[in-house]
C-alpha cells in the first residue's frame, strides 16, 4: 500500500512514517519544514525514516499543503491509497497571538488535503485532531460526546478541521476518522521552543541541570500519551474496518491523569537528577484537568495504551541521553 503522510518531518509524523514503512508500505512524506521547531530536528527525524526504509519506499518532498497548486502539481506524479493527516501549525500560545496561520494552515491547507483525498478516491484518511477541542470542563473523563469548549484558535481550528473530516465520511466523499490526541511525548520531541511539550522540557533541565517552570500551582492534570501508543492508533485506525472506523472522532490517550508536580517527582526518578523548579502564572489557553475515556477508541479501533507514562519516559530519557 503507498499512504501519504503529511507533517512527516514531525515528531509523531515520522513515527508513523516508521511504522508504516517497517509493514512494508510505500510512504511520501510531506512537510513545509518551517522554523517553528527547529529545522535541523527535522532534517535528522527525516533521515532517519530515510535509513529504516527498504530501496525508494520513503520518498520525502517539501511541500506547502496551504498551497493547492503546488499540492496538486507536486504530487502529480504521486498515486497513493491512504492518507495520515499529521500536518498542521502547532502551538496553543502561538495560536493566540497568531490566529491567522491557524486559519491558513489548519483550515484552508487542511481542505486542500481532504479534496486531495477525495479527488484521487483514496482508501482512507485518518486526520490528527487533539484533546485541546474539549477546553477546560471539569467533567473527566473527557468523552467524545461531550460539548466542545476550545478555548484558543488552535483548538477551534482543529475542531473544524476534525468535523470537515467527518462531514465528508458521513456525505461519502471520503473515509476518515478523526484522531484526539492528549499530550503525546517521546523521543525525537523538541525542548528548544519557547513553546515545547513540558516533558522534553522537563528532561532538557535535567540534562542540563537547569530549572523545570511549571505554571501555576503544578497540581493541574495531563492525559501524558506516549508516542507509541499513537503510532498504534493510528495503524488501527488506517487499517481497520472502513465500516467500524469511518465518521468518528476517537479519543487516543493513556486513560491516566498525572499532576505537573507528580510528573517532575518521575522525571527525577527515572533521570536519577534532582531538577530545581519555579513557579509562574498559569498560562492564557492552558485547560486545567485532562484524562481520555478510551470506551470508544476500544470499541471502534480495537484501542488499547501498550506504553505506561513511566516506562514512556525511560525510553525518552535514554534518547536525551544517548
Amino acid at each position: 500500500m503507498e499512504v501519504l503522510v503529511t507533517g512527516a518531518a514531525g515528531f509523531i509524523g515520522a513515527a508513523v512514517a516508521e511504522m508504516l514503512l517497517a509493514r512494508g508500505d510505500r510512504v511520501i512524506g510531506i512537510d513545509v519544514c518551517n522554523d517553528y521547531y527547529p529545522v535541523t530536528l527535522k532534517k535528522d527525524r527525516i533521515a532517519r525514516v530515510r535509513a529504516s526504509a527498504t530501496g525508494s519506499n520513503f520518498n520525502f518532498r517539501a511541500i506547502d499543503f496551504s498551497d493547492s497548486v503546488a499540492l496538486e502539481r507536486d504530487l502529480a506524479d504521486c498515486a497513493f491509497d491512504s492518507v495520515v493527516h499529521l500536518g498542521a501549525q502547532p502551538g496553543v500560545r502561538y495560536s493566540l497571538d497568531h490566529p491567522h496561520a491557524y486559519a491558513q494552515a489548519n483550515l484552508v491547507g487542511h481542505l486542500n488535503i481532504l479534496e486531495l483525498a477525495r479527488h484521487r478516491q483514496v482508501r482512507h484518511l485518518v486526520y490528527a485532531s487533539s484533546s485541546s477541542v474539549y477546553g477546560d470542563t471539569p467533567v473527566l473523563p473527557k468523552v467524545e460526546t461531550m460539548e466542545p469548549l476550545c478555548r484558543s484558535p488552535y483548538a477551534a481550528a482543529k475542531l473544524a478541521g476534525e468535523q470537515y473530516v467527518l462531514a465528508f465520511a458521513r456525505s461519502g466523499l471520503i473515509e476518515g476518522v478523526a484522531l484526539r490526541y492528549f499530550n503525546v511525548f517521546g523521543a525525537r520531541q523538541s525542548p528548544k521552543s519557547a513553546y515545547a511539550a513540558v516533558i522534553p522540557a522537563f528532561f532538557d533541565a535535567a540534562l542540563r541541570a537547569g530549572t523545570a517552570e511549571i505554571h501555576g500551582d503544578g497540581e493541574q492534570t495531563r492525559d501524558f500519551t506516549f508516542v507509541a501508543n499513537v503510532v498504534e492508533a493510528n495503524q488501527l485506525a488506517a487499517f481497520g474496518p472502513a465500516d467500524q472506523v469511518s465518521g468518528w472522532a476517537v479519543n487516543c490517550g493513556a486513560g491516566a491523569r498525572t499532576s505537573l508536580n507528580q510528573l517532575l517527582a518521575l522525571v527525577e526518578r527515572v533521570t536519577g537528577r534532582p531538577v530545581a523548579r519555579r513557579h509562574a502564572p498559569p498560562r492564557p489557553g492552558d485547560v486545567r484537568d485532562s484524562l481520555a475515556s478510551l470506551e470508544r477508541a476500544g470499541q471502534v479501533l480495537g484501542y488499547r495504551p501498550l506504553v505506561g507514562l513511566e516506562d514512556g519516559l525511560r525510553r525518552t530519557w535514554e534518547w536525551f541521553t544517548a
